[in-house]
Formats: C-alpha cells, sequence, structure tokens
C-alpha cells in the first residue's frame, strides 16, 4: 500500500488489505463500545496504528478506520468525535492539527474504468502543522495541505492546498491567505 500500488481483487496486496481491515474493525470496536480514559485512547491507537501515539493526542470516539497502520500523528492532534480515516494510501497529520467532527480522510480510491472499478489505488494524505481541519470536511486521495491552512466546513479537497491560506466549498477553492 506504501508504494502505491493497485490492489486488485484476488491479489495478495488485497488479502493483506483484507485482513488489516478486519483488525482495524475489532480495534475500533473496543474504542468505541465503552468509555474510555484519554491515555486508554492513546493506548488504543497505538495499537491501531501499530507505532507509538504521542501522549498529547486527543480523540473523542467515535473514531473508525479501514486500516489503521497506516497512519501517523503528530504532536497535540486532536480528533473530534465521528471522523473516520480511510488509511490505505497513508495519512500523516503534522503537529497541533485539530480534525473537526465527521471528517473523513479517504487515502484510497477505485478506477474509473468500469471493468476494473473494484480495484482501488492508494495515494498518500499529507497534512502539515498547525492545519485546521472543520467539521464535516472531506480530503481525498493523494491531496497535501501546507502548514498553516485552513479546511472550511463541509470542504470537499480534492487537490493540494497552499500554506498559510483558507480553503472551503465544493470543491474547495481558494476563500483567501492568512
Amino acid at each position: 500500500m506504501d508504494a502505491g500500488e493497485a490492489a486488485r481483487p484476488g491479489t495478495d496486496l488485497a488479502a493483506k488489505m483484507h485482513e488489516l481491515a478486519d483488525e482495524a474493525i475489532r480495534v475500533c470496536m473496543e474504542l468505541n463500545t465503552r468509555y474510555t480514559t484519554p491515555a486508554e485512547r492513546v493506548e488504543i491507537m497505538s495499537r491501531l496504528t501499530g507505532r507509538p501515539v504521542a501522549e498529547t493526542v486527543r480523540l473523542f470516539p467515535p473514531f473508525t478506520t479501514d486500516c489503521g497502520k497506516n497512519t501517523v500523528l503528530g504532536e497535540r492532534v486532536f480528533i473530534n468525535s465521528g471522523c473516520r480515516f480511510q488509511d490505505q494510501g497513508g495519512i500523516r497529520i503534522g503537529d497541533d492539527v485539530p480534525v473537526g467532527h465527521n471528517v473523513v480522510l479517504a487515502s484510497l480510491n477505485h478506477e474509473l474504468d468500469p471493468a476494473e472499478r473494484a480495484t482501488t489505488v492508494p495515494r498518500p494524505i499529507v497534512i502539515g502543522d498547525r492545519v485546521w481541519i472543520g467539521a464535516n470536511a472531506t480530503v481525498l486521495a493523494g491531496v497535501t495541505i501546507g502548514h498553516g491552512a485552513v479546511v472550511a466546513a463541509g470542504a470537499v479537497v480534492t487537490r493540494d492546498v497552499a500554506p498559510d491560506t483558507v480553503v472551503g466549498g465544493v470543491p474547495a477553492r481558494v476563500i483567501r491567505n492568512l
């Protein structure tokens, strides 16, 4: 997945994606079906991602992901409730990033050709330091959001966002520079 290779049905890569998805479902159910302390949520997120998550990360459940192993969280990241990370293509979030309610980060796409529609194509999402992503925003595969940028609530980000800009709308466009 990290190499950005398409996953065709029946391949080893597709099988691995299904295996990781099943593990992610199990861990997310643990996170989302009982009260957990902030420290327990960090521990669960560390298991989900397969790497240490900073003690400064805060997450309000529910939270779901299709994989987990391709998410990297910086220091002082805040993930509000209802977020969905489809991270097969990779999601990297910098430091000091608040992520609003119900944000979708979708790093996986499907082939456009109907004959190949079941094939998935991963592309990374990179979110710089001090980015703010508003509630109900969607960031699509292959997008980089520059340091200090703001994604307005409800925006659908289909292309890169320059540092220190505010984007909004569907598809997202520059509203102003900071």
